[in-house]
């Protein structure tokens, strides 16, 4: 075998096996390069999922915050809008004049409910006139009233014994806080779940 063609065999030889190394490169290469896509595109949907995920949490977030915000904007309203009424009723009360036989009645049971043979009673500046009128009328019972006082109050009296131990409050705002539990639930309903 001459010199040329051993020097061919072991040229092509090389040749053949380099071919065969570039191959198994390119092929190696192509699969690094698939799997690198994978997990890039692997990891471009976790990312894409975690932001949707969070987009979606702060929607709820900011769906409930808005909600709370609303239901407390709505109760704040319809508690200001009882007290203007409350307001508008007190206003009323002081200046309504009330017929002078329920007035004394008032009196009556204020004084009575004490249990004492004197009392002091206490009534609204404006009212102070038209109740030493009534007592003058029934001399028997204005025997009881040690004397009428001048008190900060819409309209009504206040009871007391000499002492000033015992009081008997019968006065308009008293008795309009005792009622108010029970018709705040009736205004409240016709004014707010009326249809």
């Amino acid at each position: 075998m001459g010199m040329d063609k051993i020097k061919g065999a072991i040229i092509s030889k090389v040749e053949t096996e380099a071919s065969e190394i570039i191959n198994d490169a390119k092929e190696k290469a192509h699969e690094e390069i698939e799997k690198a896509k994978r997990q890039r595109e692997a990891k471009f949907e976790t990312v894409r999922d975690k932001i949707l995920m969070e987009a979606e949490e702060e929607a709820v977030r900011i769906l409930a915050r808005a909600s709370i915000k609303a239901r407390q904007q709505l109760s704040s309203a319809k508690a200001d809008t009882i007290a203007k009424i409350i307001d508008g009723v007190r206003e009323e009360l002081s200046r309504i004049a009330i017929g002078e036989s329920y007035f004394l009645s008032l009196i009556r049971e204020a004084v009575e409910g004490l249990g004492v043979d004197k009392a002091r009673i206490y009534v609204s500046p404006k009212d102070v006139s038209t109740v030493k009128k009534l007592l003058e009328a029934d001399k028997e019972f204005s025997g009881k009233i040690l004397e009428v006082r001048e008190s900060n109050c819409l309209g009504g009296v206040i009871a007391e014994d000499v002492e000033g131990k015992l009081t008997i409050d019968n006065t308009y705002e008293t008795r309009l806080e005792m009622l108010l539990p029970r018709i705040l639930p009736e205004i409240s309903k016709q004014l707010f779940e009326s249809p």
